[in-house]
Parts: C-alpha cells; structure tokens; sequence
C-alpha cells in the first residue's frame, strides 16, 4: 500500500514539474526540436572552445528565461552529459518551484562558506540532471555573485559536471547578469516576442558587451509561426 501511495505521488509530482518540461512531457514534439536545436547550435557556437558554463539572461521579468533554462538543461542531459542547473537568481528564485525542490539551502550557503557542494546539488527524476537551488535570499546577492568564492564554486563544478547553467535575473533590472555573464563561457539572451521593446533588447545586448560577455546568441521564446509549416507555439 504504501509503495502504490509512493508511486502516485511520484507520478503527480511528474505531471506537475512537466507542465514547463515539455522537453519531459512530450520530448517527441516540435517544440522539444526546437530545444534540440538550440543545444546543437549553442555546442557549435564556439567550435574552437569548450563551452562548459553558460548564463541565461533576459532584458525584462517574465520573457520565459527560467523555462528555457530548465528545458535547455533537459535536452543537454538527453543527450547523456552531466549537467547542473545553478539558480543564480538571489533575489526571485524559481527553479526549485520548477522541479519541485526544497530551498532551505543553496547557492547562497556555498558563497557564504556555511554548507559544501555535496550538501546543496539537488539531483532531479530525469537522468544526468542535477540544480542547485538559490538558497536563502542573501542582503547581498551582487557582492556574493562578484566574490571570488563563485569563482571557487564554478572551478568546483566544473570538475564534477559537463554543462553548468546559470539562470540569472534580467539584465536591465540588476547588475547581477552583468557579473556572471563576465564569469561564463557564453550567454543566451531570452527574447519573448511581442512583449518586450525592442529598444529593451538593444540596451540588454550593450550591457552584456560592456560586460565582456560571450553572446552565443538569441532564443526568440513564444514566436507563432504558421501552422502550415508545422510549428507550435510554445507556452511559457
């Protein structure tokens, strides 16, 4: 009785999480081919360098960042790499509510030397996927995030895993972006068509070059291509 209780709450725990991991609910539809894409693109944006840790960034709040994060994340672990999705977003977090995570201890309790690695990665129900949730919201998140203890947590994750992705707030609203995106390899930038201005994207694009940010390049999220050509819409 109780193994049967256990398996239907794993199982409402997966349709929950699958409502923003299309890449999980339904890895065979258009909108997971797109994810596909944007891993291979992204693996051969840099053909001369490795590209082991990657910010993901918007101009503006609500342009669907933390779900292509998630979903990115997804398709590359499909692939059969290690990957860690890191919430470096001190401030709003949202991966753990996206996985269905504890967030009592995180990203913040590693920068603060409180807790180890082994004691905040999270491992996920989908094979070769890990997160690291934000952790307690920090007073401070700028100064921790520009500290060189993130730089002793990113050495630290590199030997243990493939890919780490950053998810981190929107470029225009902190300067937290901006930090980052001068640790990481390369930076997407989230664009939700039809609802930010374009003059918004251009200033997000200066602020990462002002950054010395690698931009890997652009995902234009909820794009409405015509239906003859066989493409959703992808719901944030």
């Amino acid at each position: 009785m109780y193994q049967q209780k256990k398996a239907k709450k794993k199982k409402k725990k997966r349709i929950k999480m699958a409502r923003k991991l299309v890449t999980v609910a339904n890895s065979n539809s258009v909108v997971s081919e797109q994810f596909r894409t944007i891993r291979t693109n992204i693996t051969f944006s840099m053909p001369d360098k490795e590209i082991k840790t990657i910010l993901v960034t918007s101009a503006t709040p609500g342009e669907g960042k933390s779900t292509n994060v998630a979903n990115i994340g997804v398709v590359f672990a499909q692939e059969g790499k290690k990957i860690v999705i890191v919430d470096a977003d001190l401030r709003k977090p949202t991966m753990h509510y996206t996985f269905l995570l504890q967030n009592a201890r995180g990203l913040s309790n590693l920068l603060t030397r409180q807790l180890t690695m082994l004691e905040v990665v999270n491992r996920t129900d989908i094979p070769n996927l890990f997160v690291l949730t934000s952790g307690p919201i920090p007073p401070n998140p700028a100064e921790l995030l520009a500290s060189k203890t993130l730089d002793s947590v990113m050495e630290e994750l590199k030997k243990e895993f493939d890919i780490i992705i950053f998810d981190a707030p929107p470029i225009l609203s902190v300067t937290d972006a901006q930090i980052l995106s001068n640790k990481c390899d390369g930076t997407l930038l989230i664009v939700n068509s039809g609802a930010v201005e374009n003059s918004s994207v251009i200033k997000a694009k200066a602020s990462l070059e002002s950054s010395k940010a690698t931009i890997l390049g652009v995902v234009l999220n909820n794009y409405k291509l015509p239906r003859s050509q066989y493409y959703e819409e992808y719901y944030r």
